[in-house]
């Protein structure tokens, strides 16, 4: 690959209990059961998946293992037993994406060696959770932030942009995350064949760009969703008076987001593009490209005029 994932990505399980409506591995879909997302996930043997990891050690391109965990009955202890088997003979730090019930089971993943949790919150608001993954919001909100106060810096929220939610609800989600100390990983919809979903479109370019960029604005702690502009649509109408074009210039806004050393090439997009994450620094005219995709007026790093 021209641009190889710096995480070794394990999937642990198949076919998960929950039901989310854009998710390859939901209980009702009919996709491919290797699949998630765009990547297709062969099976192998734990040993030999280990004894693999174990042999690049840290002196090759991986810098990190994210187990993502479909939830099942047994999911957690399958969790914790994979977590210790790797701390026991993979120098690399693990992240583990999965829906733990209690902060006991929270601590017993951090306590087996785990650096960093993920939770697939995804949706932006309640209404938005309830159409695409269902009931739960208030709780699974409540363990997110008891997570995020108990162990600080070590909690990550994934979030997807183009599951229904207004531009101005993935904004104040993100500074809400941002505020408990989480990192937040930003995702495109991706439509999947066999999900409920299927027929639906990706978010267009012009509004993960934008996202990106507030993404970037609030984590940098350079602005508060507050000193955004929204319509009464919830579209993003202005951004805060800053000088964007050398704020954004280094590329990293659109870079992919989440946990250290993440890069997920080609997750939520095709190899011939468009990049909504880019896998790698993006160049000068990528990065104005991107600009030219969020419709930033490149002579005053303004808004244009709202779109739609």
């Amino acid at each position: 690959m021209e641009h190889p994932p710096t995480t070794a990505y394990l999937m642990l399980g198949r076919k998960c209990l929950m039901d989310c409506a854009f998710c390859s591995q939901a209980r009702s879909s009919t996709a491919n059961p290797f699949s998630l997302s765009r990547i297709t996930w062969p099976p192998f043997p734990e040993e030999e998946v280990i004894s693999r990891l174990e042999t690049i050690g840290s002196s090759g391109p991986l810098r990190r293992i994210c187990i993502q965990v479909t939830h099942s009955p047994k999911a957690f202890q399958k969790t914790l037993d994979l977590i210790r088997k790797l701390k026991e003979r993979v120098p690399l730090p693990i992240d583990a994406s999965l829906l733990p019930k209690n902060l006991s089971e929270v601590q017993a993943l951090f306590e087996a060696g785990l650096d960093h949790l993920g939770f697939g919150l995804d949706a932006a608001s309640e209404r938005v959770f309830a159409q695409t993954k269902g009931l739960g919001w208030e709780n699974f909100l409540c363990l997110i932030e008891e997570t995020a106060s108990r162990y600080p810096g070590r909690v990550a929220v994934h979030l997807i942009v183009g599951l229904g939610e207004t531009e101005e609800e993935m904004v104040r989600m993100i500074q809400r995350m941002h505020d408990l100390g989480a990192i937040v990983g930003l995702f495109a919809f991706t439509p999947l064949p066999g999900t409920r979903m299927e027929n639906c479109l990706p978010p267009s370019l012009i509004s993960y760009r934008r996202i990106q960029i507030a993404r970037h604005l609030i984590v940098h702690n350079l602005a508060r969703a507050e000193d955004f502009s929204f319509s009464e649509e919830g579209k993003l109408t202005a951004f805060p008076p800053l000088d964007l074009r050398k704020l954004l210039s280094d590329g990293e806004a659109f870079r992919t987001s989440g946990c250290p050393d993440c890069n997920r090439p080609y997750y939520n997009e095709r190899p011939s593009g468009p990049l909504y994450n880019f896998p790698y620094p993006p160049s000068p005219a990528e990065v104005r490209q991107a600009l030219r995709e969020a419709e930033i007026d490149s002579a005053s790093s303004k808004l244009m005029e709202p779109y739609g």
